[in-house]
Order: C-alpha cells, then sequence, then structure tokens
C-alpha cells in the first residue's frame, strides 16, 4: 500500500517485522508441543525460546542466497538458538504450516480494528441520525422527487447497515481463524492431529478439518468478500453525500478546513473529494476481492500462484478498508447539514411530492383507483408544464376531487404526518431507541 493510504493500526500488523514475529511465535509453540513430550529437553527448549529473527532486513539478505523467505527466516532465528537446539526448529513444517498460520493470526487481527472501526463510525452516523430523524428533505427515486422522507429516516438505514456489516465481520473472523500444522500434503507425515490441535490451541486457532499443503483459499475469499461488501456499503453512503453536495442541491457539506483549498483554478470550490476518495478506493476492494476468489483453485495439493498475489491484496484490502472507515468517521462527523435548504428543495415541485398522499385520500373515500389515479396525475402534469400554480390548487379544479373530497381532508394531504408517525418504529427497528 503506498503510504497516502496506509494506517498506523493495520501497518503494525502487517510490515515484515511483525510478520516474522508472528512466523517466530508458530515455530516456538510447535517447538514447546514437541518438549511437552519430551521430545526436546529443557535446556534447549530455554534456548529456543530466546528465538529471535533479528531483522526482517536480515532476513531479506539471507533470501538474496536462498531465493526462498521461510528457508531464510528459519536461518536467520536458528543462527541464535545455536547447536544442538536450533535443529529443532522448523521441525516436522513445511512452509505454508508457519505461513498460513501467521496468516491467520493477522487476519483475525486485522479484523479486529476493522470491527472497531466500524462501531465508531456506527456510533457517529447513529448521532446524525437522532439528531435529523424529523429533518423534512424529499425522497428521491432515479434522481427525481418522489414523496418526503426525512434525513435521520435516510441516516438510520446507514446504521442498520453498518449492523449487518458488523455481522459479517464477526462471521469473516471466525473462518478466517483456522490453521493448519499437517505437513506437505495435509496427511501428517511428520507429525499427527494431536500436535496440531495443541500448537493451534495455544495459538487460539481452530484445525482446519482438511487441509492439502495450504488451508482452502475459500476462507481467505470470503474475508476480503466481506471487506468489498462493507466497501459497497460505504461507497454508498459516499455516493449520497456526494449527490446531497451538488451545488443545485447543497442540502449537506463535507467538512472543509481552513486553508483547504478544492481547486487550484477556482478559488470558490469546495468540492466532497473525501466521499469521491472512497468511492474510488470501494473500486478497489471490489478487485481484491476477485483476484481473492481467483486464489481458491489451485493445482491439486497446492501450487504458489497465490502466493504472491496475497502478499499485495491482504495488506492492501485491510488498509484500504480502515481508511476508508476513517475517512468517512471523518466526513459524517463533521458533516455539515442544511435543513431549510432540503426545505426550499422539498418546495420546488409545488407539492407534487405529496401525490400519493392525495391518491390515497381519494381510495379512502371509496373512489375508483383508476379514475383517482388519473385525476390526480392529471392535476400533476399541469404543474409539471406550468399550467397550474401549484399541485394544490390544480387538485381543486378537478372534478372528481371537488366532488369526492373535502377541502380540509385535501389540505391535511400536504403534510408531513404520513411521513414521520412511523419513525419510532424504524428507529427501533435499527437499534436506534
Amino acid at each position: 500500500m503506498i503510504g497516502r493510504y496506509e494506517t498506523d493500526a493495520i501497518g503494525a500488523i502487517w510490515n515484515d517485522d511483525a510478520r516474522f514475529r508472528r512466523w517466530t511465535r508458530v515455530e516456538i509453540a510447535a517447538c514447546a508441543a514437541w518438549h511437552q513430550r519430551g521430545a526436546i529437553d529443557d535446556a534447549e527448549m530455554a534456548a529456543i525460546r530466546k528465538a529471535d529473527h533479528g531483522s526482517a532486513a536480515k532476513v531479506a539478505e539471507i533470501e538474496k542466497v536462498t531465493h526462498h523467505d521461510v528457508v531464510a527466516f528459519v536461518r536467520a532465528i536458528s543462527e541464535p538458538v545455536g547447536e544442538p537446539a536450533c535443529r529443532h526448529i522448523h521441525r516436522g513444517l513445511t512452509s505454508s504450516d508457519v505461513v498460513d498460520t501467521a496468516l491467520a493470526l493477522a487476519m483475525t487481527e486485522s479484523v479486529d480494528v476493522i470491527i472497531a472501526a466500524v462501531g465508531e463510525l456506527r456510533a457517529v452516523i447513529g448521532r446524525q441520525a437522532r439528531e435529523h430523524k424529523t429533518t423534512a428533505c424529499a425522497g428521491r427515486t432515479h434522481g427525481i422527487h418522489a414523496e418526503p422522507t426525512t434525513f435521520g429516516l435516510r441516516l438510520a438505514g446507514w446504521y442498520s447497515e453498518l449492523g449487518r456489516n458488523l455481522e459479517r465481520l464477526e462471521q469473516a473472523k471466525k473462518q478466517a481463524a483456522f490453521a493448519k500444522l499437517s505437513g506437505a500434503v495435509g496427511n501428517y507425515s511428520q507429525t499427527d492431529p494431536q500436535f496440531e490441535a495443541h500448537v493451534l490451541d495455544e495459538l487460539g486457532l481452530g484445525v482446519e478439518p482438511i487441509a492439502t499443503q495450504v488451508v482452502p483459499r475459500d476462507r481467505h475469499a470470503q474475508v476480503l468478500c466481506t471487506l468489498a461488501v462493507l466497501g459497497a456499503g460505504l461507497e454508498r453512503f459516499a455516493v449520497e453525500i456526494r449527490s446531497l453536495q451538488r451545488t443545485d442541491l447543497r442540502e449537506v457539506e463535507e467538512p472543509f478546513k481552513k486553508g483547504q483549498t478544492g481547486s487550484s483554478a477556482m478559488p470558490h470550490k469546495r468540492n466532497p473529494i473525501l466521499s469521491e476518495r472512497v468511492t474510488g478506493m470501494a473500486r478497489l476492494l471490489r478487485g481484491y476481492a476477485h483476484t481473492a476468489l481467483e486464489n481458491v483453485a489451485l493445482w491439486h495439493d497446492r501450487d504458489i500462484s497465490h502466493s504472491s498475489v496475497e502478499r499485495v491484496i491482504f495488506p492492501d484490502a485491510f488498509h484500504t478498508t480502515h481508511y476508508m472507515l476513517k475517512t468517512m468517521h471523518r466526513v459524517l462527523d463533521g458533516l455539515r447539514v442544511y435543513p431549510e435548504q432540503m426545505q426550499e428543495n422539498l418546495d420546488r415541485t409545488r407539492g407534487l411530492v405529496f401525490s400519493q398522499n392525495v391518491l390515497g385520500v381519494l381510495l379512502e373515500q371509496g373512489c375508483d383507483r383508476q379514475k383517482a389515479y388519473a385525476a390526480v396525475q392529471h392535476a400533476a402534469m399541469r404543474v409539471w408544464e406550468k399550467e397550474a400554480p401549484d399541485f394544490h390548487s390544480a387538485l381543486k379544479e378537478e372534478e372528481l376531487i371537488q366532488r369526492e373530497v373535502d377541502p380540509e381532508r385535501l389540505k391535511a394531504a400536504f403534510t408531513m404526518d404520513a411521513y414521520t408517525r412511523h419513525l419510532d418504529v424504524l428507529f427501533a427497528r435499527a437499534g436506534l431507541e
């Protein structure tokens, strides 16, 4: 990941030294299991517990000769352990036993970081939803005014979606927390299932029921697909903010700090650059998810076509997701909301947004649906064509409405009551009581 989009929390998990520390942890846990069985004596085990890979730079230097990072790593940690204890390092293991087990640890740690960030963003959205629970605005379908709604209800939908994403992340974390120490083709030729279970239990991981040389990549694909789904939701939020910030709507606006510039050429610009950035990064996440799916089908018991790919997509996907969450937190926490502009935009269609409410009144009066619809639509089209000053006036000129609807009942159809009376129920469903 380029430095621009890295986050410290994810970087601390995926940098090379952290990776080799996890590998060391796996190797020491395996040796501890051999020690418990009496295959390694106390003195040797004491020496092994001091194992240190030295530095990522040291491993990289050895790898220039071995052209194999795990072999380079084993040599790097064996040197300070010394003879005869170092012979037990990597005993009975194949490279993927170490790499995939450490990868499971990295993924679960990373998912925990993402879960925490989702929770923080969700709290901010919840606060904004409650604050704007009854803030009236135009509902839009196909980009056209539909019925009135509230900005708070729209935010409550985002809050609810993040709740589902938390559930998906927890499930993905469970799927990621499986590893293997079953050897070159998964048949325990040098170890046994009890040895594996003991080591993985010490590491807090589950045993992959049936592995090849690697943990099956459907687990890893599920993690990245979950991140992509989360990213798609963040993109949905971002696209809405971008749309509402347009000059001709200007119902909300991203925070704009003192000294910030929007354009190198036009000093007046205040662009939704953070939301646009999130929109673009969601595309990256979908690409990572697609690539993870490509990694599921490996030759026979394993090839390494997935290896080079995973060195990129795992850290980058978690960096991207965490960066997106932090960015949307910044946007939503400092979001400028303009209720007066929302009301002004709501009024621009001169009452047309209440058309279904009016139709409902006619149906309550026992009118034929087709005739009622035609009368309401006729009045609405007159407003669109500027043949009538507003929808209420146009309706009063319709014969069916004059005959069937009490003027006060018609007037009541032009209030927000129908659109807000169930807000308490909807907010409770979202968990925003």
